[in-house]
């Protein structure tokens, strides 16, 4: 019995799967930011009245904007493509509404960040996580890695990530 255990903690202690971690972060990470956009595209004139534009655009172009890069970036994130570039974006986004839930100054976030605050937050760490760990071995950036390296060095590169 004691062996059991032993070889039990001694084989979870030493192995893990952290590519598989990685992709689902990844998957779970996008399927949420997907479900965020989606409910936005379901208010989307709910939204728009009391939506400020941004950059100089109307409030729908905004809106517009807004909800596409989103959905870009949740797709990429669920696919592992140019994961490290795709998660600015929702990081950006995420801390924009931390501040914006935290202060409560429009009723355009009753639907455009439908959540408790905090909420935001979960979704910083986990995007400051896939920022700092990438995207894994199971990724489309790992498979375009490895076929344009070159040279063994580059190859142990990619081996490691």
């Amino acid at each position: 019995m004691t062996a059991f255990f032993k070889n039990l903690f001694l084989y979870s202690a030493g192995h893990t799967y952290s590519n598989l971690s990685r992709l689902f972060l990844r998957l779970f990470t996008g399927i949420m930011f997907l479900q965020l956009c989606i409910r936005q595209m379901l208010n989307f004139d709910a939204i728009v009245p009391s939506f400020n534009g941004f950059l100089g655009m109307s409030p729908e172009a905004s809106m517009t904007v807004l909800v596409a890069l989103e959905l870009l970036c949740a797709v990429c994130l669920m696919l592992g493509f140019l994961t490290r570039l795709a998660v600015l974006f929702p990081l950006v986004l995420m801390l924009f509404a931390e501040s914006f839930v935290m202060s409560s100054q429009a009723p355009a976030s009753d639907y455009l960040f439908n959540f408790a605050p905090g909420y935001p937050v979960m979704f910083i760490g986990i995007f400051i996580y896939i920022l700092l760990a990438g995207p894994g071995k199971i990724s489309l950036d790992y498979i375009i890695a490895a076929h344009f390296t070159e040279s063994r060095a580059d190859e142990q590169v990619v081996d490691n990530a």
